[in-house]
């Protein structure tokens, strides 16, 4: 049997209001948040990463990872649009994973284990979580995507996930990997919880 191709995206084309500076920049232990969600992408697991930012200065970086660089140059139109733009290059994908990318402490063998378990359901949803609650990232079946790309506005994947709530697959992991540092305060936090 063909094994199932799965694209990734990366999600850092937000202008981090909450954070009051683009908190992909901002670091932790000498490594900035884009950086460690970088680092997090078993790529192995992926037929093709996207990486979809309104920031031209992290194309390099991008291109270090030997990952595929999107510049999204109306962030203005929410996450949808970000969503859209790396989904119009997955289109040969049986499934995509979104990841976001304030999630500091989030391990490349947590994403590993979720394409694995995806895989022995590739009809339904899979997302991490921890009891019971869900988080990022997500990963959906192709049969979605044009329910994805039909979002509108700052609404992302979660209104499509509503919608399939008994079709959603968990992957429990602990509770840190899961805690996102939207604002100086919650990544001061993280640091201390390390």
């Amino acid at each position: 049997m063909e094994r199932l191709k799965i694209g990734c995206v990366v999600m850092a084309a937000g202008n981090s209001s909450r954070f009051g500076s683009n908190k992909l920049a901002a670091c932790l232990d000498g490594r900035t948040l884009f950086c460690r969600t970088l680092e997090a992408i078993p790529a192995h697991c992926f037929e093709k990463v996207v990486v979809v930012s309104q920031y031209p200065e992290f194309s390099e970086i991008v291109k270090d990872f030997h990952f595929t660089y999107i510049h999204n140059a109306e962030p203005e139109k929410g996450v949808s649009h970000t969503i859209a733009l790396g989904l119009s290059v997955l289109a040969e994908c049986d499934g995509a994973l979104f990841c976001v990318s304030d999630q500091p402490l989030l391990q490349r063998r947590s994403i590993e284990a979720l394409t694995q378990l995806w895989r022995t359901q590739p009809e339904k949803l899979a997302a991490l979580g921890h009891k019971g609650i869900r988080g990022n990232p997500c990963l959906f079946p192709a049969r979605l995507f044009p329910e994805l790309t039909a979002l509108t506005g700052d609404v992302g994947g979660s209104a499509v996930i509503h919608r399939h709530e008994k079709e959603l697959l968990l992957l429990e992991v602990g509770r840190r990997e899961l805690l996102d540092a939207d604002t100086p305060e919650a990544l001061a936090e993280i640091e201390q919880k390390r």
